[in-house]
């Protein structure tokens, strides 16, 4: 099932049911003045009045979320603790994720240019949360590419093959001309979407995605059976993913 909401934020939130969403993705504007379609602009006057927008509604978006439910947000270094500390009233921080990639070429002259996004992996409840762990595991440098021994057992054995990453990934960020670019100003990889909702949904589990923007997220859950509903304020993305999430 997937359904769009052509909204403004606050608007789009009046038509999720409290307590019906298992899994919140977030990737807001982040005040960085980029230009999206329909003369949508990423501009406050400044980070206080910012973050006043960002409070209001992620006050209401934890609301939607089941008493298990997952909420993951990414915004950039500047403004994360700020956010990170308003969550902690409501939330519960398990993972301060770093999601770092290829330069662009073109980087700062007088300091040291960001290379990574941060991400916050947040629940509702303390212990008893959805983490497919299984589904995420990755391959071991130890056991599963070096083969190394751990001489430590008794009696000594192979280092394990797998593990479940860490809270530093690596993925490429979107470029022209892949198969899956979009033409937006912030679309984030499928592999990277992919990996936050195996780890945090099931099949058959509705998530929620606000300001939808490229739906890649759309694209992901389709593929992985999971319900998907996406809020986005500009009508071109969403008549974009009208098409995009009803590929055959």
């Amino acid at each position: 099932m997937n359904k769009i909401i052509n909204k403004d934020i606050l608007d789009g939130l009046k038509e999720i049911a409290p307590g019906s969403i298992n899994l919140i993705f977030i990737d807001p504007p982040y005040n960085l003045k980029k230009q999206y379609a329909d003369n949508i602009k990423d501009s406050w006057d400044n980070q206080k009045e910012y973050l006043s927008w960002i409070f209001q509604w992620l006050d209401i978006a934890i609301k939607k979320l089941t008493p298990h439910g997952s909420l993951y947000i990414m915004n950039t270094t500047q403004n994360m603790p700020y956010i990170d500390i308003h969550l902690q009233e409501y939330m519960h921080i398990k993972s301060r994720i770093i999601w770092f990639y290829d330069s662009s070429g073109v980087q700062a002259k007088k300091y040291f240019g960001s290379l990574y996004e941060p991400i916050l992996f947040c629940t509702k409840c303390k212990d008893n949360y959805t983490f497919n762990n299984k589904d995420i595991s990755i391959k071991t440098k130890t056991g599963a590419v070096r083969n190394l021994i751990d001489y430590r057992k008794n009696p000594p054995s192979l280092y394990s093959k797998t593990k479940v990453p860490g809270n530093v990934w690596y993925f490429p960020r979107v470029r022209y001309k892949m198969s899956e670019y979009i033409k937006h100003p912030s679309q984030k990889p499928q592999a990277l979407l992919e990996r936050i909702v195996k780890a945090s949904s099931n099949k058959n589990d509705t998530v929620l995605d606000l300001f939808a923007g490229s739906f890649s997220l759309g694209v992901v859950c389709n593929k992985l059976k999971r319900n998907y509903i996406g809020i986005e304020l500009s009508h071109t993305y969403c008549r974009n993913a009208n098409t995009l999430l009803n590929q055959k």
